[in-house]
């Protein structure tokens, strides 16, 4: 009214809603279509260190649009907080496994996933009526964004850069050895620079290669094809649908409007918890079962959860069952594809192939994303209660295909994972000697003598 003289049209008020709701995976793509390049010069670190300037702007664009009366600083700030969210996807999965010993890999990276639930309930938290949930203070809620960025800001300039990207890439011995002393802990990390040294030697001219050149090389196709479909498994599975849709499924059952934003909060907190309990079993069950337990758990909730929608009025604790199934399919999505397609990413690529491979990834993560915000309301519409049961069939089928095709990861190094591909992709397997070779030839040659071949590294 103050812009234009005249009440904004019910056609363009959604059309800007729309906007600014999807912007969010339109800025995510951008991130993970920038990141490779921005790896390429800065590194992890210098990566992470960066991407705290969008969300620092963002967090300025957010909090003041409304002052400002401006509908464009909300969906520019939007914009740039998806940039924020699609590097760091791409970036802290990479630097968390390249810095961790190989016994706790998965451990480590699932920390990632547990800081994103930590994060939505945060926001549930503060986004309660009696807090922050006010048409008067609800744009001090984008402040929050801030204060991650400046803590990790503050931190990150003191923690080394990953040694694998120093050793690999930069070619800085030195300083490699350095990193891994901090992050190990111990001085002598001979074997750990001697595993680096032969995974650099097997890929013999290592450099950084481009998308393209990763889509044609027949030696990583079923990797690729692996991260692809477990990625979009990841988005395509129905959460997001739950997550969007969440308070609108529980009004259909019956819950009371003003007991809404408490239901949703215990959402939260079982995702957390559920993220927390994969991460402390990651390291003894593998990385595989619990992908192809919380795929399959899913499909099984979302069929009950369809079943419970369509017999809503045959009995008055049917409403309450269908929430136990929404927190079901919730807790199954976080004991293992909640995180651990980002861990894959970063295990399943030998480190010239990891940056490309992240984007890969990054985009396939962020194009399914926007494809479920976009359809799932049509599909809801024509197929009303039936609608889970298309998630249903993505995760039967994603189950189906990483118990056929994934080999467990677990506790082993990145040479032996990408080896283990080998036989799928139709490529020779190096053999014991010549990988044993291979080690030798890098310690004599940096050493001057040859060690004792029985050596095994934590990377």
């Amino acid at each position: 009214m103050e812009r234009y003289g005249e009440p904004i049209g019910a056609e363009t008020t959604t059309l800007l809603w729309s906007i600014t709701v999807s912007i969010f995976a339109i800025g995510g793509l951008l991130g993970a279509l920038s990141v490779s390049l921005i790896i390429k010069l800065l590194g992890r670190k210098g990566t992470l260190l960066l991407n705290n300037v969008f969300a620092l702007a963002a967090a300025l664009l957010l909090t003041l649009g409304e002052r400002a009366k401006s509908f464009e600083m909300l969906i520019v700030g939007r914009l740039i907080i998806g940039v924020d969210s699609g590097i760091a996807l791409s970036a802290l999965p990479m630097y968390l496994g390249e810095i961790s010993p190989k016994h706790i890999r998965g451990f480590i990276g699932q920390f990632n996933s547990i800081l994103i639930c930590l994060g939505v309930f945060t926001g549930q938290v503060l986004g309660l009526p009696e807090l922050l949930g006010q048409e008067t203070r609800w744009n001090y809620l984008f402040t929050f964004l801030a204060l991650p960025a400046a803590l990790q800001m503050c931190v990150l300039p003191f923690l080394p850069e990953s040694p694998r990207f120093l050793l690999m890439e930069r070619r800085d011995e030195a300083g490699a050895e350095r990193a891994f002393q901090r992050f190990l802990g111990k001085e002598d990390v001979s074997q750990e620079l001697e595993e680096v040294h032969a995974e650099a030697r097997a890929q013999e001219n290592l450099h950084t290669v481009s998308v393209l050149q990763l889509l044609r090389n027949p030696a990583v196709r079923w990797q690729l094809i692996t991260v692809i479909i477990t990625m979009a498994c990841y988005q395509l599975c129905g959460l997001n649908a739950i997550w969007y849709y969440t308070n609108g499924i529980l009004r259909e059952a019956g819950f009371p409007e003003n007991i809404l934003p408490y239901i949703t909060l215990s959402t939260g907190i079982i995702e957390t918890l559920a993220a927390i309990i994969s991460g402390l079993v990651i390291e003894r069950i593998g990385r595989k079962p619990l992908l192809i337990f919380g795929f399959s758990a899913m499909a099984v909730f979302f069929s009950l959860l369809t079943l419970c929608l369509n017999l809503q009025e045959s009995a008055t604790w049917m409403p309450y069952l269908s929430f136990v199934c929404i927190l079901a399919v919730i807790a199954s999505f976080c004991s293992g594809p909640g995180g651990i397609p980002f861990i894959l990413t970063g295990e399943l690529f030998e480190q010239s192939y990891r940056p490309a491979a992240f984007m890969i990834a990054g985009i396939v993560n962020w194009l399914s994303n926007f494809a479920v915000g976009l359809l799932f309301p049509f599909i809801q519409e024509t197929l009303q209660s039936f609608a889970f049961l298309v998630f249903v069939v993505v995760c039967t089928l994603g189950a189906i295909y990483l118990y056929i095709v994934l080999p467990e990861t677990k506790n082993k190094t990145f040479m032996d994972i990408s080896q283990s591909f080998a036989k799928i992709n139709k490529i020779p397997e190096p053999s014991p000697a010549r990988e044993t070779e291979l080690v030798l030839s890098v310690k004599s040659d940096s050493n001057g003598k040859v060690p004792d071949a029985d050596m095994e590294s934590s990377f």
